[in-house]
């Protein structure tokens, strides 16, 4: 799906006066998103969706997509590499999660050993809980393609970042 197409379900959905509002925007520039743009034989405007990949394409940083993701609640896994392999590194892959998992939950061990987290202790517990996501997100992913190629390389599930 392309980004205008996107918008122009979210527009048709919601409340385009309301957007252009809380945007501050005019409600012509929002209808505008929802064209295709003018190099694709339409008369739309650079939208913000186009805006932050062209963003990402030119820093090769995928943080802001990351901030995106956390203010609406969620949070991005970048996909693996997709090339073939045979499944050698599955059970050392397996056994890399538990230990993440095991180092996750020593992290939450020693921040309520005083039975207070506060919030230097809560942020850590949050990063650990969020490379285990990534990393078991990249390692289902290999799993649901029968794709093991990204588990061969050392660091491949980015273990070791702690």
């Amino acid at each position: 799906m392309q980004s205008h197409e996107l918008l122009r379900e979210i527009i048709r959905d919601g409340n385009a006066k309301q957007l252009a509002a809380d945007t501050n925007l005019s409600l012509s520039m929002i209808y505008k998103w929802a064209e295709p743009p003018s190099d694709e034989s339409g008369s739309g405007s650079a939208n913000p969706l186009d805006r932050v990949e062209q963003l990402v394409r030119s820093t090769g940083d995928a943080r802001p997509v990351q901030w995106i993701c956390e203010r609406a609640g969620g949070f991005f896994i970048r996909n693996p590499k997709t090339t073939h392999a045979h499944p050698d590194y599955l059970i050392p892959a397996t056994n890399e999660i538990l230990q993440e998992f095991a180092d996750m939950l020593a992290v939450i061990a020693e921040s309520a050993s005083d039975n207070h987290i506060n919030k230097t202790e809560a942020k850590a517990i949050r990063g650990r809980w969020e490379e285990l996501k990534s990393v078991t997100e990249t390692f289902v992913q290999c799993c649901e393609n029968g794709n093991f190629a990204p588990l061969k390389e050392p660091g491949a599930l980015g273990l070791g970042r702690k």
